[in-house]
């Protein structure tokens, strides 16, 4: 037999038991689709976790108060509880490291922002002029907080972009007095669309300076700092300065902690690269599950198709011949449950994308690959033994199974 022979053989076999080639293409593509859609989630979670962290800016050290807090700026981690809280005091001595460039402590808290009649709840961020430059954000009117003495309670404040649109529709900004909690503020810029990021909306936040919000809010201890480094290469060594200069203000107690945005990247990369493989594997599981049932399905063929491998036998067809037709039988069926698989795999994780939008549930390449992989070896290593057993047959006894 030809390799066409073999290859015509293999695809009339298939194509001759319409119902049993689709439950085996069925079983094959289930496997590979679950692949394809486990690994988009896990992949697409991971992606979202270092842009939200990359969002963040670059050559970054968040201080954050307390020995066990490790979380950003999600809005779960408002409540803290700390022997002694960040203070501004704290925020300008940090300020004093050499590989330092710049600083921008934060007061976060929540309150009634009005204008005009119009009123909503809105979150509050306060913070000092270097915060806009640390975070790489654009003015789209205006300018943003002056750059003045942490203590002075300046009343001005900066509107994130759909805030702004809620509050004055299409009349200007700029220039005007809101009332925030208790306090008249005159709006001096409004931020750029930034969206989401870290579990807040910058665009539905109000900025004001750092002694304004604590005074607002009552309140002396800051919420967060964030430190920029001169470089990415000065982001270890600053580190080790803010901590030698947190120790000496806490009286060589070390009760803050200090986390870079490439150590955070780094873990949770880790953590979700791993979950993502753990998750391919669980779900190539059921690809040997669909082995298992192409090679009982093949071992049902051979037993139907006894005369037509007993009189290919006797026309001259050797056991290598017979052996090459079932494994190209079996690896075409693979080939096309593995295809199946790959298409309704990228329609899943499609319907993930539309769900989730802010989620890039986008397949990996290797995860690809390695399913399609894994279901061609499979299907065609559970179709030896099926193949072997029908090569040993004998032309005569088969034939007389007619």
């Amino acid at each position: 037999m030809t390799p066409a022979d073999t290859l015509r053989f293999a695809t009339r076999a298939a194509t001759g038991y319409p119902l049993r080639t689709a439950l085996m293409v069925l079983a094959m593509s289930i496997g590979v689709a679950a692949v394809v859609i486990l690994t988009a989630l896990g992949d697409g979670a991971r992606r979202y976790v270092v842009n939200e962290f990359s969002a963040l800016g670059s050559n970054l050290v968040i201080v954050l108060p307390g020995r066990t807090a490790t979380g950003g700026f999600g809005l779960g981690n408002l409540i803290t509880s700390t022997p002694r809280d960040l203070t501004v005091r704290d925020a300008e001595a940090l300020l004093r490291a050499p590989l330092v460039t710049r600083m921008a402590p934060l007061s976060v808290g929540n309150s009634e922002i009005a204008y005009g009649g119009r009123l909503r709840e809105a979150m509050v961020v306060g913070t000092n002029g270097d915060y806009v430059d640390i975070r790489a954000f654009r003015m789209a009117e205006g300018s943003f907080l002056p750059r003045e003495d942490l203590g002075r309670a300046s009343a001005v404040a900066v509107l994130g972009t759909k805030l702004r649109e809620e509050l004055f529709g299409s009349e200007p900004a700029v220039g005007r007095m809101v009332r925030v909690g208790d306090r008249r503020l005159r709006v001096i810029g409004v931020l750029g669309k930034t969206g989401q990021g870290l579990g807040m909306n910058t665009d539905e936040l109000v900025f004001m300076p750092v002694a304004t919000a604590q005074a607002m809010f009552n309140t002396n201890n800051l919420f967060r700092i964030i430190v920029e480094a001169r470089s990415r290469e000065a982001i270890g060594p600053a580190k080790q300065q803010l901590e030698d200069i947190m120790r000496l203000r806490r009286e060589g107690e070390l009760d803050v902690t200090l986390i870079t945005q490439d150590a955070v990247l780094g873990t949770f990369d880790r953590i979700l690269g791993a979950l993502t493989m753990a998750v391919a594997g669980i779900a190539a599981i059921s690809l040997a599950v669909a082995g298992i049932l192409v090679m009982n399905v093949m071992l049902v063929a051979v037993t139907q198709r006894t005369a037509e491998i007993g009189l290919l036998k006797a026309l001259g067809a050797t056991g290598r011949n017979i052996r090459l037709a079932f494994l190209t039988e079996a690896a075409l069926l693979s080939l096309a449950g593995a295809i199946t698989g790959y298409a309704l795999g990228h329609l899943g994780a499609w319907g993930l994308r539309l769900a989730f939008p802010v989620l890039p549930a986008w397949p990996p390449d290797w995860a690809v690959f390695a399913g399609i992989g894994t279901a061609l070896t499979t299907g065609i290593l559970f179709g030896v033994m099926p193949a072997r057993r029908a090569a040993r047959l004998d032309p005569v006894q088969a034939l007389s199974r007619r």
